[in-house]
């Protein structure tokens, strides 16, 4: 199988890469610039590399270097932003702060003729973010795009087919991005294009089979699309030697908890175990208003009601969750900020009695996830859900959790989801709920005072869920919706919509 290697200098966009270059059916395999030796990629065979991005400076001796060897193996190698300045310092040229003149943002990119360029016009925008520039360029090299305030925004010596550029193709408000990126795996790597989402499916079933084998596996399943979609991966790999817990704890939308037993218990005929754990949970959060603490506090509990089912089925060696890329990254990455902690990542206690983790999931992103699920013949209802946070309607209740005021969303956002499926849809966005917050106000209900709780509807489109932008769904829908919930719903007296994307919001309110 042919394969791209995305070597990892600390950028936020490795995994976006490894995407990118997946989305053009190539495979791409990411690894730390210091756990992968240059012997080890000769070995590998790659057809291509790429040096990711970073936030350091290459004349920073704590920055992260790579040996100089790895640009006379005679593989491709394209750089972005670090990667394009380390390629020019490991090859003696001559990295500056570029002061005031950093670029940031949207930049106006003009190339020159170059094959990484080819079907790209000589204007287009690109996404710059970089505050250090190639002052010198090395030997045997030549420039091959420019901005107005950088002078080499792009590089090449096509002879040894090194290629650099100072922006990020992989990010959408690069024009070509994509293009580019196709010209380096088709053009200049020479790549067939064989790779699928079915080859990734295929090779961790394969993967599991062999490291699972004779092992007890519990899996954590919530019935959303990550887990539904890790539960039939390994399902299919270690039959019967999977357990799944799903675990109510009473943060499930309406009739949720019996969808999902119905649904993976008789359709699929998996081991499950439904764990009624309402009470448990609302105890341990009576009081909590912080978001960070109610994540962290349904983060432990899950795993102490799987260690707890887990004893009663005997010795159970691995929990499998459904984390996806976006989970990983939010709850703080090495040494990235953490936005909020997911329940299956940031939020795990310090000691979990099992002796390993799985995440088969981990590296994809949403829509990747869905067209795994596709491939594992799942059917559409379920791979297409709403997507559906682990903490549940925790995350959507502001304030205390109480069960009134789960009860209240369970209905308002019931009324939401079957609005916009009577409307058709549910294909418009790529995710929508309602959410119940702290705040109370007047209302006027059967020309009496009322004094009730607001709701907050939202409604987002992505393609990655890294970023989102609010959807413009039609002002009627939301009126009838508004006027159901507020009628049917006796303790809401207002609903407002959510405009805002991501960033600077996260989809979730907590």
């Amino acid at each position: 199988m042919e394969k791209i290697l995305v070597l990892d200098f600390g950028g936020q966009y490795n995994q976006l890469i490894a995407r990118r270059v997946r989305e053009h059916h190539v495979y791409a395999e990411i690894r730390s610039y210091d756990k992968i030796s240059v012997d080890e990629i000769k070995k590998e065979a790659y057809k291509g590399i790429i040096f990711t991005g970073g936030p350091n400076s290459v004349y920073d001796e704590s920055s992260p270097h790579y040996d100089k060897k790895i640009l006379e193996l005679g593989i491709p190698v394209l750089g972005i932003c670090y990667g394009d300045q380390l390629m020019a310092y490991m090859a003696h040229g001559e990295i500056c702060s570029a002061g005031a003149l950093g670029e940031y943002g949207k930049i106006k990119l003009y190339v020159k003729k170059s094959e990484l360029f080819d079907g790209i016009p000589n204007e287009s925008v690109c996404w710059m973010s970089h505050t250090d520039y190639i002052k010198k360029l090395p030997e045997g090299f030549e420039i091959t795009a420019y901005t107005d305030s950088c002078p080499c925004a792009a590089m090449e010596n096509g002879k040894k087919k090194l290629y650099g550029v100072q922006f990020h193709p992989e990010v959408t408000h690069t024009e070509y991005g994509k293009r580019i990126l196709y010209n380096f795996l088709y053009l200049i790597c020479g790549c067939m294009g064989d790779w699928k989402m079915s080859s990734f499916a295929d090779g961790r079933i394969e993967e599991y089979k062999k490291k699972f084998k004779g092992k007890k596996v519990l899996c954590a399943l919530s019935g959303g699309v990550d887990s539904s979609v890790a539960a039939v991966l390994l399902h299919k790999a270690i039959g019967d030697n999977l357990i799944c817990v799903f675990v109510d704890h009473g943060l499930l939308r309406k009739d949720e908890g019996d969808f999902v037993e119905k649904t993976f218990s008789g359709r699929f005929g998996l081991n499950l175990i439904r764990v009624n754990a309402e009470e448990r949970f609302l105890s341990r959060l009576k009081g909590v208003t912080e978001p960070e603490e109610k994540r962290k506090i349904i983060g432990e509990e899950f795993i102490r009601v799987f260690e707890d089912e887990a004893k009663k089925i005997g010795k159970v060696d691995i929990l499998v969750q459904g984390t996806i890329y976006p989970d990983v990254i939010e709850s703080g990455k090495g040494d990235a900020s953490v936005i909020k902690s997911h329940h299956n990542v940031g939020a795990l206690p310090d000691v979990v009695d099992f002796d390993e983790i799985a995440e088969p999931l981990r590296d994809l992103f949403k829509d990747e996830v869905r067209e795994v699920g596709t491939q594992l013949e799942i059917p559409n209802e379920l791979v297409w859900r709403q997507p559906f946070p682990g903490p549940g309607l925790a995350v959507r209740v502001i304030g205390e959790i109480t069960k009134e005021k789960l009860d209240i969303l369970r209905e308002a956002d019931a009324i939401f989801r079957e609005e916009i499926a009577r409307a058709h849809l549910e294909k418009m966005t790529s995710q929508y709920f309602a959410v119940i917050t702290d705040l109370k106000s007047v209302g006027v209900k059967g020309d009496a005072r009322a004094y009730g709780y607001t709701v907050v509807l939202r409604a987002v489109t992505t393609d990655d869920f890294m970023t989102a932008d609010w959807t413009k769904l039609p002002y009627e829908l939301l009126e009838r919706a508004s006027n159901r919930i507020t009628n049917e719903i006796s303790s809401v007296t207002r609903v407002v919509y959510d405009i805002t994307s991501k960033p600077p919001a996260t989809v979730e309110w907590e």
